[in-house]
């Protein structure tokens, strides 16, 4: 069994997760010389912690994970809630801190929640492709993925909580909701846009949202990480300023280099031909990932698999995005490149699971 995963697995997909791993460690290496690269350090303990995980990940069968994911739902939605007494970091109830090492549940609660709504929307088809879309069927699905949305927002942390979201567009569309639904949702959204920003959305994230239209409109306030972001890349220009070598990232104007605004680092001092490189090979593991939905042996696996492909979509749109001043600012990291333990190792968890769905595909349909 072992030699038909590693023969079938798509190799394709760690070749791009080494480039990123690489890439990443450089620009945290370049952005923490003035912590003693502390940082830096970190990650590479939390990628050597991280992998044998992932390996791990690949050989359970995928089946079996989704067997205990009504387990793990219970037990993230218990973590969701308790993180929100814990002390408040930057505003946000989002950690726990175990010492010297923060654990933030709502990066996990992004796996286990597509599991576990993967899990519910194949079991249901097993008797009709067609029961997704019957309106009771259909509401169990939003509670599932809308009780963690709401908990995350309480945090408040609404990068995540728009990942959800991205991640179930794709696994209803994929599991074949019938198109009224889909235009109903695009128009209760048009319409909800304006209440929301009116009369939901706090003050914080409303300045948010202004800036990104106007960053001039509070350039040392609010508009400043954007603005010093965008300076950052412009300066890089074809070849970048070299490593330690960025005006931005090294004299300390780029905040957070070493998580939001890794992007602008690698842009600054390392220029357009490896940013686009980082771009390029996002874009070809996500097509991975869609790939490996279509060819699935079953449809968990195809609903896994482009749920992943989903989050990894967002992250890597909102972040690079919000850097170059196209989106606005969530505090969405980039996967695999910026720093962060929780959020790496659920990255190279979702990785395992393309891997082992992957690996675990009949040979006759592996074609490329």
């Amino acid at each position: 069994m072992v030699k038909k995963i590693l023969k079938n697995m798509d190799w394709g997909i760690l070749f791009c997760i080494a480039i990123l791993l690489a890439v990443g460690l450089v620009s945290l290496f370049s952005a923490t010389q003035s912590t003693d690269y502390d940082e830096f350090k970190k990650q590479i303990m939390w990628i050597a912690i991280s992998l044998p995980v992932m390996i791990a990940v690949i050989f359970i069968d995928y089946n079996t994970i989704s067997k205990i994911s009504p387990i793990l739902y219970v037990l993230i939605l218990i973590a969701l809630i308790a993180v929100l007494f814990t002390e408040p970091i930057n505003g946000a109830t989002s950690w726990f801190n175990i010492g010297s090492v923060s654990i933030q549940p709502s990066e996990f609660a992004k796996v286990i929640v597509v599991i576990a709504l993967a899990t519910y929307i194949s079991t249901i088809q097993k008797k009709d492709k067609d029961e997704i879309s019957r309106p009771t069927r259909l509401l169990l699905a939003l509670i599932i993925v809308g009780i963690p949305i709401l908990l995350i927002i309480k945090q408040p942390d609404y990068g995540t909580a728009l990942t959800f979201i991205v991640a179930i567009v794709f696994m209803l569309f994929t599991a074949g909701i019938k198109k009224r639904y889909i235009i109903s949702s695009i128009l209760i959204v048009l319409i909800s846009l304006p209440l929301l920003y009116f009369f939901v959305l706090p003050e914080h994230a409303k300045t948010r949202i202004d800036v990104f239209l106007n960053p001039d409109l509070d350039p040392r306030g609010a508009g400043y990480n954007v603005i010093q972001s965008k300076l950052a890349i412009g300066a890089g220009e074809f070849l970048g300023m070299g490593l330690l070598k960025g005006n931005q990232t090294q004299l300390g104007f780029l905040y957070p280099k070493t998580t939001d605004f890794i992007f602008a680092v690698i842009g600054e001092e390392m220029g357009f031909i490896v940013a686009a490189t980082v771009i390029i090979t996002y874009v070809i593991l996500i097509t991975r990932a869609i790939y490996i939905a279509k060819t699935s042996k079953d449809n968990l696996g195809s609903y896994i698999a482009i749920g992943i492909a989903g989050i990894f979509l967002f992250h890597m749109t909102e972040n690079i995005g919000m850097t170059m001043g196209l989106l606005p600012i969530t505090g969405v990291p980039l996967p695999f490149v910026s720093y962060g333990g929780s959020s790496l190792l659920t990255n190279l968890i979702m990785i395992g699971l393309l891997l082992n769905i992957s690996g675990r595909r009949q040979r006759a349909i592996f074609i490329d």
